[in-house]
């Protein structure tokens, strides 16, 4: 007879708290008791206002709709990635979501680019992207599944929101399925004397909170994770030496450019995350290459609009930790690990902990092999993010600081250094089953940094040379008739229903 597990505790609010409150509610039909505690006088770090396409997946589970999430978040649609100065000064490319071009038989779209790249009768492969298109032109729609081979299809898209409205709303929504919060400060953690598992909380009221399974949301202190239980970290920072980021909004931009924009610097690089209310601007850095003032120096001479607030530094180290479950805690968010923002990963890892969590869940024998399993595949999949961001400062052409110098000559993980050799070749893409980047992703961020392949797919040759003209030429104008039609985004927010 299994022993059920009856209380879940959760540590810490912000945007990793309630939406492990939110969703586990949902997902386990609200049979268990939910805590969560938090303390008004501990600040999140709350700027991890852009997100990937699976969030909607997480608002769908929650019973979220699209238009209340909007509207409480002030939330705009992000198609995407604008990545400047990162392959050398003066480049730019786009990171979009969704469908590179289209199939063509069994071969991707992108191979019959590079033969035809080769041959010199190419557009940017931009142009033959839907999303990237409709970026361009800060343009904005749904998918329409009506329209089953049409570009309209194939439309992916994401969010930018406020990262504080969106820890408000799911507390609002959590609390409506029965979530307790608690209000207060932990001051000390007890443990079980003869498994070692988390016994209780005590706050600095004296009341005493105990629970059968433990979530730590609380950051970067990982107050349970590690300051409690010790199971160590795996520095990445050789690899992704940034360890320091200001963060300021900015006045709202009056064209709501549908994308995020991550423009390289000589020390790091700065985020432009458009909202409905305001505009999020953060610098990444390197404290090694840079100090402090001339990181903010920088962020502040490239703001779109004048400063709203004053600026905050935060601190962070690149890594995961060694155990993001160990006995009855498991770490979720910032707390099990950092990457740095660039591909708006850190949701999506919130996302993923918690739905592993649920497909995983325990009773209260808490079997070990159960936690390895969860523990194997958390490390790998933070392991395929890692590298798909060092990707992006290692291929570049960058030598105008010591910062990009030693991205370039730093000796790279050999999962990466594999994925670009095979890239290389044939511009092949390696991936590993349930890797979060798509082949798609890949092939934007190489190409778009300057990593052109030596050859192409030689089976790309069974077509005529007048063949892949008509086929790349008639890509990009259904692709650009599609998107001239669309509204602009300011133009479909203006049209939602305000409640």
């Amino acid at each position: 007879m299994l022993e059920q597990i009856k209380t879940i505790v959760i540590v810490g609010g912000g945007s990793s708290g309630w939406m492990s409150a939110a969703l586990l509610s949902s997902l386990t039909l609200q049979k268990y008791q939910i805590q969560l505690i938090e303390s008004d006088e501990i600040s999140t770090v709350g700027v991890g206002e852009a997100t990937i396409p699976a969030i909607k997946v997480f608002n769908q589970l929650c019973g979220i709709s699209e238009a209340d999430f909007i509207r409480e978040t002030k939330a705009t649609f992000k198609l995407g990635i604008e990545f400047c100065n990162w392959g050398a000064v003066g480049e730019q490319y786009f990171h979009a979501f969704g469908a590179l071009g289209r199939q063509w038989e069994w071969l991707s779209f992108y191979q019959y680019w590079l033969r035809a790249r080769a041959q010199g009768e190419v557009l940017p492969f931009e142009q033959y992207c839907v999303t990237a298109k409709m970026a361009e032109q800060h343009k904005f729609m749904p998918p329409d599944s009506s329209k089953a081979k049409s570009p309209l299809a194939e439309i992916a898209y994401a969010y930018h929101f406020d990262a504080g409205l969106y820890a408000a709303f799911l507390r609002r929504h959590s609390e409506a399925r029965g979530v307790q919060r608690v209000e207060g400060k932990i001051v000390e953690v007890t443990r079980q004397p003869l498994s070692g598992h988390i016994d209780s909380l005590v706050l600095a009221d004296g009341r005493r909170i105990q629970g059968d399974l433990f979530l730590d949301c609380s950051g970067l202190r990982a107050l349970l994770i590690e300051q409690t239980l010790a199971t160590g970290f795996d520095d990445w920072s050789h690899w992704l030496p940034a360890d320091s980021a200001w963060a300021v909004p900015s006045a709202r931009m009056s064209d709501l450019p549908p994308f995020t924009r991550s423009t390289a610097h000589k020390a790091g690089w700065q985020w432009r995350i458009p909202l409905q209310h305001r505009t999020g601007n953060g610098m990444v850095f390197s404290s090694a290459f840079s100090t402090d003032q001339q990181a903010l120096d920088s962020l502040m001479a490239n703001l779109p609009n004048a400063a709203t607030a004053e600026p905050r530094l935060i601190r962070f180290r690149t890594g995961k930790r060694k155990k993001m479950w160990q006995g009855n805690c498991v770490a979720i968010g910032l707390a099990s690990g950092f990457l740095e923002p660039l591909e708006s990963t850190s949701l999506h890892l919130v996302q993923t902990a918690i739905t592993r969590l649920v497909s995983l869940f325990p009773d209260r024998s808490f079997a070990q092999s159960n936690i390895d399993h969860y523990n194997a595949l958390a490390d790998e999949e933070m392991l395929r993010i890692r590298d798909f961001i060092i990707a992006h400062y290692c291929v570049t052409k960058r030598d105008d600081s010591e910062f990009w110098l030693h991205c370039r000559q730093m000796k790279l993980p050999d999962t990466l250094a594999q994925k670009l050799e095979i890239f290389h070749s044939y511009g092949r893409v390696h991936r590993v089953a349930d890797e979060l980047f798509r082949e798609d992703s890949w092939v934007q961020v190489l190409l778009g940094q300057g990593l052109i392949p030596s050859r192409f797919d030689p089976l790309t040759e069974l077509k005529t040379a007048a063949e892949l003209q008509e086929f790349l030429q008639s890509t990009a104008s259904v692709i650009r008739h599609c998107v001239d039609l669309m509204p602009t985004q300011a133009e479909f927010l203006a049209r939602l229903p305000s409640t």
